[in-house]
């Protein structure tokens, strides 16, 4: 009696564990996939939890061979879940994203359900093996929750780093097989269908298997089918997915399936970024840069023969890398982050700037859109403040801020909150065939005359005769014009409210 109380015990610690990874995960692939990560785990959280409560209505149900109905509902989540994600990237390559969407609630609220279902019948099995019903609901219950906090710690620590989401899956999805095996053989003399649930559970761990072995790689080909061009780069870092396409000349670079740059006109980009920020000074031989991991901001950057010292701050070590040794890379950017100029720190750009109290001449900050809580904090007031601490007493700072026509009121809210730090802006914009119209601020510790400004090294887009028009914007861009002149009453983005995500999804849903 003692010994099968001891495998139900350890039986909830296990599926508890697998339990919360699958949520985990099953929000992290919502978040990745579809962005808004607050919504995305809130509804997976809301969805999971529900499915646990109709799991829980139905167990009443269930009164005879717990046993065995608890090892058909392990080996269930062991194939739902184990290819949840697989067959979320084949929705996401053969069908709309409404659908890919539907299908990710449909399998959370489903594994909920299932999940549901075990704890009551666990807790009925160790009572009808002898345990009083307090106690046994008491311990169920105890090794369900602390077997909760090793699956979430396993998932962050160990299986989205190493495993990422589709092999995590199916590595889950093994435990539970295993679990139900186990159990097929402890309690092999009271099971009636002993060999039939034995065969299922050995197909079970054979399909998983062969998924963990071989799912990932048609996933990978699932995935090429999202992109235009032919995928010639596929990785996963530890913070996002990297894809490069290429076709002809044009290469093109994705971060978690949003283009990043177009090498046939990304040049437009970063001379605007760079160059009116390093024309504005008199002085510039200290320059940071937040981002800018591909070294492209960089290459612009090195032009300035008196810039004598660039620190670049990128979250990313293993995209740095990919950029400063991969060799149609390294053609596109001159091999910028091997200056001799160059220190390169491996950091959260808010956190550098927190732990760094040294001041720059020039600040450039090239960093993802805010399509999520993570990045939405790089574009608060908080955030903003510390990159003015951070600013010598003549310094300045180039800011890419979104599209002011796409996301005309993500823009200028982006442009306000900077301003709220004390900083005088000077708003600018370039035409970028790849994004079309895409904005930036000039914000300095000075007022600033752009029609002032004069670039004084080799350019492929820039020249001095246009720089006044990159800061005049047309009537559907400009917060004064627009609205038949009534601009709109736009907050400041802060940390506590970060109003710039609804900004953003607003501007962007239609594109």
């Amino acid at each position: 009696m003692e010994s099968h109380l001891r495998k139900l015990y350890i039986s909830s610690a296990i599926v508890s564990i697998c339990g919360i990874i699958f949520e985990v995960l099953l929000g992290a692939a919502g978040s990745y996939t579809f962005g808004d990560s607050v919504k995305q785990y809130a509804l997976t959280i809301g969805l999971f939890l529900s499915g646990m409560g109709i799991g829980s209505a139905f167990s009443e149900r269930l009164a005879h061979a717990l046993v065995s109905k608890f090892i058909q509902i392990e080996l269930a989540i062991a194939l739902v879940g184990g290819f949840s994600s697989f067959w979320l990237f084949y929705c996401l390559s053969h069908f709309d994203p409404v659908t890919a969407q539907m299908y990710l609630f449909a399998v959370t609220l489903i594994i909920g359900g299932l999940t549901g279902v075990e704890l009551p019948i666990l807790i009925r099995k160790a009572n009808e093996i002898g345990l009083q019903l307090n106690k046994s609901a008491a311990r169920i219950l105890f090794f369900d929750y602390a077997g909760s906090l090793i699956g979430a710690v396993c998932f962050v620590i160990w299986l989205r780093p190493w495993l990422g989401l589709i092999k995590s899956a199916f590595f889950i999805g093994l435990i539970n097989a295993g679990v139900a095996l186990w159990l097929i053989l402890s309690f092999r003399r009271e099971l009636q269908r002993f060999r039939l649930l034995l065969a299922a559970g050995f197909i079970c761990l054979v399909l998983l298997a062969a998924g963990f072995l071989l799912g990932e790689q048609l996933a990978s080909d699932w995935e090429k089918k999202l992109y235009r061009d032919p995928v010639i780069r596929a990785f996963q870092s530890k913070y996002q997915r990297i894809i490069v396409t290429k076709a002809q000349d044009d290469l093109r670079l994705y971060l978690n399936g949003n283009l990043q740059f177009s090498s046939s006109d990304e040049y437009r980009y970063h001379e605007a970024l760079v160059h009116p920020l390093m024309s504005s000074l008199d002085v510039r031989r200290k320059v940071l840069v937040l981002g800018g991991g591909d070294g492209l901001a960089l290459r612009e950057i090195c032009k300035y023969e008196d810039v004598e010292h660039v620190t670049l701050v990128d979250l990313d070590k293993e995209m740095v890398e990919f950029s400063a040794n991969d060799p149609l890379m390294t053609k596109l950017n001159q091999r910028s982050l091997s200056s001799s100029k160059m220190q390169l720190v491996y950091d959260d750009a808010f956190q550098f700037l927190i732990a760094q109290p040294e001041k720059y001449d020039a600040i450039i900050v090239d960093l993802p859109d805010p399509n999520n809580e993570a990045l939405n904090k790089l574009y608060t007031s908080e955030f903003y403040r510390l990159v003015q601490s951070h600013l010598t007493e003549n310094g300045a700072a180039g800011i890419q801020a979104t599209s002011p026509l796409f996301a005309t009121k993500a823009y200028w809210s982006i442009s306000k909150t900077i301003e709220s730090t004390g900083l005088f802006v000077n708003n600018y914009h370039a035409e970028i065939p790849s994004f079309g119209s895409w904005g930036f601020v000039l914000a300095s510790k000075y007022p600033m005359n752009p029609n002032k400004l004069r670039i004084q090294v080799e350019t492929k887009y820039l020249h001095n005769n246009m720089l006044p028009s990159l800061f005049h914007f047309g009537k559907d861009e400009d917060n004064d014009l627009i609205e038949e002149g009534k601009p709109f009453n736009l907050q400041i983005n802060t940390m506590n409210r970060p109003v710039l995500l609804d900004y953003y999804y607003e501007g962007w849903r239609n594109y």
